[in-house]
């Protein structure tokens, strides 16, 4: 009897062991990615941005199994935003202050996520050429994070992102990119 004690005693503690994404911590990065156009927008578009993160997990693990996970917002602020395209080629500043994101933490080692957001981007001319330098930000991310020690993650994504003026300038059609990005973070 004492020995079956002992044992789920240590599966509890077992159990209890925390993991990166637990106690709800801030999420704090800094990546960069880039990528190019994609049909059902104006093509031979690229591109290239930087930028830093914070967020914040909103909720204790929720579900089973896979889809277990977390809820966290995030905001991105991006000082640099480069877009190569046919005309001219604009350098702008972006803010991304919608980002809603699952964190799939039946893992910790390496945590999948999905995401989306949204915002808006500046540029000092038009994006795409003859439309508007104020555009709206929208995406889709599948990211991972891979925990290399305590709370710190290397991250790695896949984002679809649209650009669009939303209608304040016509023409507005819009720019569809497929970009990749490379980052790290700490979560405290």
């Amino acid at each position: 009897m004492k020995q079956i004690f002992a044992l789920l005693l240590l599966c509890g503690l077992a159990g209890a062991q925390s993991k990166p994404l637990d106690n709800k911590p801030w999420d704090i990065g800094v990546w960069v990615g880039g990528g190019l156009s994609v049909p059902g927008g104006t093509t031979d578009t690229q591109a290239v941005n930087a930028g830093l993160r914070l967020g914040k997990i909103l909720t204790e693990d929720h579900g089973g199994g896979f889809l277990r996970g977390n809820f966290e917002w995030a905001a991105d602020f991006m000082p640099l935003y480069y877009v190569k395209q046919p005309a001219k080629n604009a350098y702008g500043v972006a803010l991304n202050p919608v980002n809603l994101k699952w964190n799939f933490t039946s893992t910790s080692s390496a945590v999948p996520y999905l995401e989306f957001g949204g915002g808006v981007l500046f540029t000092n001319t038009e994006v795409p050429a003859f439309t508007s330098t104020t555009n709206f930000l929208t995406h889709a991310t599948f990211g991972l994070h891979f925990f290399t020690s305590g709370n710190r993650a290397f991250t790695v994504s896949a984002r679809y992102e649209h650009i669009s003026n939303a209608g304040l300038a016509t023409p507005n059609p819009g720019v569809n990119t497929v970009q990749f990005t490379i980052g790290y973070n700490w979560f405290k």
